[in-house]
């Protein structure tokens, strides 16, 4: 893993989702949400939260449920308007000198402080090297930065890294982000910070994935009391909605989780069967040991996989957006093994 120094913008489309790849009559590879989700049970309470809608939205109930979800301190917790407004009120509260983001990564953190007129510096996993290692090594990330953004597990490359070792890059005077919109991918989200009292440590969580609220926009972040004080004073009034609120609040409780803890186990299935099936393949390379909901899969010398994949019905995540990849490069997100199946057969004829 090696620091690629700050500068202009490069080819990289920081603002290039799934979402775009997707499409009429296309199966959807490529949005990391759970399928048949939000569950009967949150419809419900989020379709009853309709009746609050004509007073202003207050995050008390929300914020109690985190905290004691995660054992801190209402003054800790942030709700946020999904993830992304996270990067964004994080870009707006604090003033790097060296900010690094390790990538690759979600590009939204680098977005976020790129719009808001940071210079940013990488740092990429495996150097680059389409055949590196894309696990993180706390020694590569320069010690003077002062701000470090690491997402666990690393979207797109689904390692999840120790909980030791992205506790390490903590320091005093440093702010270490770890995205954890995907920890929930997992039973039990081992290796999760969000627990710990570390140094300028800010988590953030997503609801979107487990709980397919995308179109709500909810999330949360964790942060030392003067900072999430200072997210709260970056971020408009009343951003994060009465619906988005009450889900942050439902889904914190105790049958919820053993919920998103059951279907972390049967995605576990899922995936373990479609990387078997993909490491089966001549021509393609399963990249790092996948954790979370997508597999990140390399073709060397075949950059039209994607196109091909999708004129055969099946939409996949390009991987050239990502700094640290290449057009050989795509996510596939894990799904049935009935459709997994049907993703191997595709891509087995395009690369015959």
């Amino acid at each position: 893993m090696t620091p690629l120094l700050g500068g202009p913008v490069d080819r990289h489309d920081l603002h290039h989702h799934g979402d775009a790849e997707v499409g009429p009559g296309l199966v959807d590879l490529a949005v990391n949400v759970r399928a048949d989700t939000p569950p009967p049970w949150l419809r419900e309470r989020l379709t009853a939260s309709l009746d609050d809608l004509a007073a202003y939205p207050d995050p008390a109930r929300a914020v109690a449920a985190l905290a004691a979800r995660h054992g801190r301190d209402p003054d800790e917790v942030v709700p946020t308007a999904g993830g992304a407004e996270a990067f964004v009120l994080l870009a707006r509260a604090l003033r790097p000198r060296h900010a690094v983001v390790v990538h690759p990564q979600f590009t939204e953190p680098e977005a976020a402080l790129r719009a808001a007129g940071h210079a940013v510096h990488r740092v990429l996993l495996g150097h680059g090297d389409p055949h590196g290692d894309l696990t993180l090594d706390p020694a590569a990330v320069p010690a003077d930065a002062d701000l470090v953004v690491v997402g666990n597990p690393t979207n797109p490359t689904s390692v999840r890294h120790p909980a030791d070792v992205v506790a390490a890059l903590a320091r005093p005077g440093r702010t270490l982000v770890v995205d954890e919109a995907f920890i929930d991918t997992a039973p039990g989200e081992p290796d999760s910070l969000a627990g710990r009292d570390l140094p300028g440590l800010v988590v953030l969580r997503s609801l979107t994935k487990t709980w397919g609220l995308a179109g709500l926009r909810v999330g949360y972040a964790l942060a030392p009391p003067a900072l999430a004080a200072g997210l709260r004073a970056a971020a408009p009034p009343w951003s994060v909605s009465t619906p988005a609120l009450v889900a942050l609040e439902v889904c914190s409780s105790e049958a919820a989780r053993a919920e998103a803890d059951a279907a972390a186990d049967a995605l576990r299935g899922d995936r373990e069967h479609l990387v078997a099936a993909l490491r089966g393949l001549p021509g393609v390379e399963v990249r790092g040991t996948p954790a979370a909901s997508f597999v990140l899969v390399r073709t060397p010398g075949r950059a039209d996989v994607r196109q091909r994949l999708r004129d055969r019905g099946l939409a996949v995540r390009r991987g050239d957006t990502f700094p640290g990849l290449d057009d050989e490069h795509v996510r596939i997100a894990v799904r049935s093994k009935a459709i997994s199946d049907d993703l191997v057969a595709a891509l087995a004829e395009v690369l015959a």
